[in-house]
């Protein structure tokens, strides 16, 4: 590597561990994963208020689908690198020192919330459309704690712009230039993600749950093509496994949106009244969104 695109790389020299309490070790990845959770539950729920959700039905979802997103994020985790717990079973429980997937958080909280939705018969698809902005905040603070253990392993580059972790407790590979796939690529594409679901939101879209499906799909995309970037990501039948879990779930948005077109579910009257104002005739006698 020349000398000046060596100096031009951006040093990470910081500790991911900041304190050891016994067996329990306290890290910057656990920090943030906590602070991203917090982050993305409050506007959630602030924006599930806005379209009639209560804030007690906000976050008793978020009671639900937070652990269930939780438990999946880590057991997606774990099933990707099972030989790594083969024998030690028990560092399954240690998910305070990172190795969680985005992906499997969303599939799990989802999959939790929408459950726990419909026992209660709440209107899902304008909660997931308050959930989708929550989970962009949340996966976004969260890959602070990323971008500070370097546990994502990237493809060597000679950018201005790639990471370097020194420390020697780092997760990443020590004086490697990497690229910034997950604490600075993803990192910027959530939050790039977010700003165009709120314009969007506001502007355009007046069908329940599509801002779920958009934002399911363009995460989607986003994450299929970092996927080139990124070195120790396991495979199935030579297709990383992100990438083919992207693949499947950009579909499933598609074919989601063409039946919330159809049928989007029961609306609340804060809802119908926010979006289509006081006019009778857009929702029928069950409070369901009279088709396009």
């Amino acid at each position: 590597m020349p000398a000046i695109v060596y100096l031009l790389t951006i040093k990470i020299g910081m500790d991911p561990n900041i304190a050891k309490f016994g067996s329990l070790q306290l890290t910057w990845h656990g920090i943030f994963t906590a602070v991203g959770i917090a982050a993305g539950v409050y506007l959630g729920a602030w924006l599930g208020r806005r379209q009639g959700i209560t804030e007690d039905d906000a976050y008793s979802v978020a009671l639900v689908g937070v652990p269930a997103g939780i438990i999946g994020a880590r057991a997606m985790y774990v099933l990707e690198n099972h030989a790594r717990f083969s024998g030690h079973w028990v560092d399954v429980l240690r998910i305070n020192e990172g190795g969680i997937t985005v992906y499997g958080a969303v599939i799990g909280g989802v999959i939790g919330a929408v459950a726990y939705g419909l026992i209660r018969k709440l209107p899902i698809t304008r909660g997931l459309d308050a959930a989708g902005f929550g989970l962009l905040l949340g996966m976004g603070v969260g890959r602070i704690g990323d971008l500070i253990n370097g546990e994502h392993w990237a493809d060597q580059t000679d950018l201005p712009w790639a990471f370097r972790y020194t420390n020697p407790n780092t997760l990443g590979e020590i004086g490697k230039a990497v690229h910034p796939t997950a604490g600075g690529y993803e990192l910027l594409g959530d939050l790039i993600i977010l700003g165009l679901l709120v314009f969007v939101f506001r502007r355009f879209v007046r069908t329940p749950g599509w801002v779920f499906c958009i934002y399911v799909g363009l995460y989607g995309a986003m994450r299929f093509a970092l996927s080139y970037t990124r070195t120790n990501e396991q495979e199935i039948s030579g297709i990383p496994v992100p990438q083919l879990v992207a693949g499947i779930t950009i579909g499933l948005a598609i074919v989601a949106a063409s039946v919330l077109m159809r049928w989007p579910g029961p609306i609340t009257p804060e809802y119908a009244n926010r979006v289509w104002g006081d006019r009778p005739d857009d929702t029928d006698a069950k409070g369901a969104a009279t088709p396009a």
